[in-house]
């Protein structure tokens, strides 16, 4: 067991045929119905503005969102879509990962991740990289220690006024 008793919580849900499911978020219903999840991590973006970009986002960069329920509750959600740099190759960049706050600590976010790292496989993908602001500490300790990725780069940005 450790030390949140996620294996052992885990295991008892197992044997009763009760398990957090993966669900894709394909219709803009869907995608909305994730909008109080992702405004845990995307706290500058309204509901309409977080919508369009999605659906922008889906169309146009092959962008994936998905989500993990237990219980018919929606936990946490990931969003992803596939690159080509000549850095990485073809590989899978990890946008947005979120575990509502009540629910953290619970495996919900590995297992989460996990399933893409699985749907990367099966589609040939070798690699999946991601960023995380740098005040998010936990979540530095989280991507390193329990789902062994390696930091090997800053994140720049600029805005530029247009």
């Amino acid at each position: 067991m450790d030390k949140h008793g996620y294996h052992e919580c885990r295991n008892r849900r197992r044997e009763m045929g009760v398990m957090p499911q993966f669900v894709w978020l394909e219709t803009e219903e869907e995608v909305r119905s994730a909008f109080p999840v992702m405004r845990e991590l995307r706290t500058h973006l309204d509901e309409e503005t977080y919508v369009a970009l999605v659906r922008e986002a889906q169309e146009k960069e092959g962008y994936k969102l998905a989500a993990l329920y237990d219980q018919d509750k929606m936990v946490a959600v990931v969003g992803f879509m596939p690159m080509i740099t000549l850095y990485n190759g073809r590989f899978i960049w990890v946008c947005d990962l979120v575990t509502t706050s009540a629910e953290r600590s619970k495996g919900y976010g590995k297992a989460l991740l996990s399933h893409v790292h699985e749907w990367a496989k099966e589609q040939g993908y070798g690699i999946v990289s991601l960023s995380s602001g740098l005040q998010r500490v936990d979540a530095h300790r989280f991507y390193e220690e329990k789902m062994e990725y390696q930091k090997v780069s800053y994140v720049f940005l600029k805005r530029l006024s247009i």
